[in-house]
């Protein structure tokens, strides 16, 4: 037995250890990272991903792949495959461990190629998608019918052909403008057209917000060239309730609905305008977040809104208008229904006024009725000193226009009619005609002590508390300058005096009109944001 037995028990030991060795040799997963953490592709497109493993020789490579919409793009083995525009997320996992994951973020684009309109006078109607990424050509005027809406996703280019008439996007019903920071939507043309001699050509029309329009949402939008000139064939000269003619330029937004049209312009760029790049009448309109850049070529305000409007402006950077900055008015124009309702706040206005040559505006301008709060913004360069007209033109005088902020620099005028004028010289010669000093004005009936920027704070001398941007020179930039260097940063430094002496307390008629209520649109509610205790759009970084 002894000499069956122990031959036994040594290969028992033998079969036991050996499979210890082969437990011990199993090498654990502990990581996993993919080739790329983003894709972007056209519709049917397809990317591999590859996985490395850490460490490479880990025993269980095994992976299982998802997507998160299938109808955006599916994955197999790693091989994307791009289905429909949007967004998906495709995840891989180990199965042996199901802690290690790792996504990648697919952006699916149309690539799509669309003509719409037809060449003439006729309006054409659109309604319905356009896919992100789709480059639609613009041959003639389009029109969005009343009760339809047009919503164009992220990453669209929207080109317009040149047509002696301005081709307009027509908004009777709803448009729905929905770029990304990424992926913004471009309204343009050409683009051998985009240069900045054609900053006034006026290479096509604008967007007309029509009298039955119940929303428009415009977000990261680039939006240039516009001001095409209306002619006797227009099909706008006998639509609308506002002030167009034949032989004026088209405006960048044009219109409103006075009754209950609610408008969003947010987080976008405005560039290159033959005229205004607001000319509205009635509506409750959100413009935020904006740079406008060289607004209008022989006159023109950058937003220069009428009669029946609710509007709060503001964290707008805008550089070089012709004229004013705003012009905030409740100027009468059929069918005048309603006082306006403005209040501005925190803007950057740089280098208004000195391409007119003569005494007309050059910063913010209020008149006619309107009832404005105006506060907390910073004027560079700006030819004037903010104004309210005396007489008939007369803003309602429960306005507020105080605790803004004004700089000159050394930088002096090229037009002849300046002399070499610096801003600070222009403020010391005010136009007789606008109120300056404390002036006791009756309206309605009723006697006000009524005077502007009480409390502003201004240079005392050219290049006197100067704003210190981190990546902007004063005294470098011609005050005539229409060319925008992205390069440039207003923010302020640490010290700024921009940073102190701004109204602090935000109450009653001195805050936005929509903070808190927002407006409802395209299915979101859009609040202002609320003003700062500080002048201007940006504070430090």
């Amino acid at each position: 037995m002894k000499k069956v037995f122990f031959p036994f028990i040594i290969a028992v030991v033998a079969l036991i250890t050996s499979c210890s060795d082969k437990e011990d040799a199993k090498v654990a997963l502990e990581g996993i990272t993919l080739s790329k953490s983003s894709v972007n592709l056209q519709k049917t497109g397809t990317e591999t991903l590859t996985v490395s493993f850490f460490p490479e020789n880990a025993s269980d490579k095994e992976l299982e792949w998802n997507t998160d919409k299938s109808e955006v793009a599916t994955v197999a083995g790693g091989v994307i495959t791009a289905v429909g525009t949007g967004y998906a997320t495709i995840t891989v996992k180990s199965k042996a461990d199901a802690t290690l994951v790792q996504e990648c973020l697919v952006q699916v684009m149309s690539g799509e190629t669309k003509t719409v309109g037809v060449a003439g006078t006729a309006l054409t109607n659109v309604e319905g998608t356009w896919d992100m990424g789709t480059t639609v050509n613009v041959v003639g005027h389009i029109l969005i019918p009343t009760g339809k809406s047009l919503t164009i996703e992220e990453g669209c280019q929207v080109i317009f052909a040149e047509q002696n008439d301005g081709i307009c996007i027509v908004a009777d019903g709803n448009l729905y403008v929905r770029g990304t920071e990424e992926n913004r939507v471009l309204f343009s043309v050409a683009e051998p057209k985009r240069t900045i001699n054609n900053a006034f050509a006026g290479l096509w029309g604008g967007i007309v917000v029509g009298a039955a329009c119940k929303e428009v949402l415009v977000d990261y939008a680039i939006i240039e060239y516009t001001g095409g000139q209306i002619t006797t064939a227009s099909p706008l000269l006998q639509r609308y309730h506002f002030k167009i003619a034949s032989g004026e330029a088209m405006h960048t937004f044009l219109g409103g609905n006075p009754t209950d049209g609610k408008v969003v312009v947010t987080n976008s760029v405005l560039r290159y305008a033959n005229d205004n790049h607001f000319y509205l009448f009635g509506g409750k309109w959100i413009i935020s977040h904006n740079t406008m850049i060289a607004g209008g070529e022989t006159g023109g305000d950058n937003i220069a809104p009428k009669a029946a409007c609710e509007m709060d402006i503001c964290y707008n950077l805008i550089f070089a208008p012709n004229t004013n900055g705003f012009k905030l008015s409740s100027a009468t124009n059929p069918p005048a229904i309603a006082q306006s309702l403005y209040r501005a706040y925190n803007n950057t206005i740089v280098n208004a006024g000195w391409r007119r040559n003569g005494d007309k505006g050059g910063g913010i301008y209020v008149e006619k009725d309107a009832l404005a709060s105006v506060f907390n913004n910073l004027m560079i360069n700006c030819k004037f000193l903010s104004q309210t007209p005396g007489g008939s033109s007369l803003p309602d005088l429960n306005s507020k226009i105080d605790y803004n902020f004004y700089y000159s620099s050394t930088k002096t005028s090229s037009l002849p009619r300046d002399n070499n004028m610096t801003a600070y010289a222009s403020w010391q010669t005010p136009n007789a005609n606008y109120i300056h000093t404390p002036t006791t004005l009756t309206y309605g009936g009723t006697e006000y002590s009524f005077v502007v920027d009480a409390n502003a704070v201004k240079s005392a001398s050219a290049g006197d508390k100067s704003p210190n941007f981190v990546q902007y020179d004063v005294n470098a930039v011609a005050l005539d300058e229409i060319e925008y260097n992205n390069n440039w940063d207003f923010h302020v430094q640490s010290g700024s005096p921009v940073l102190t002496g701004a109204l602090s307390t935000f109450t009653g008629t001195m805050t936005g009109l929509f903070v808190t209520s927002g407006l409802s649109v395209g299915g979101k509610t859009y609040t202002s944001p609320a003003p700062a205790a500080r002048f201007g759009a940006f504070g430090t970084k």
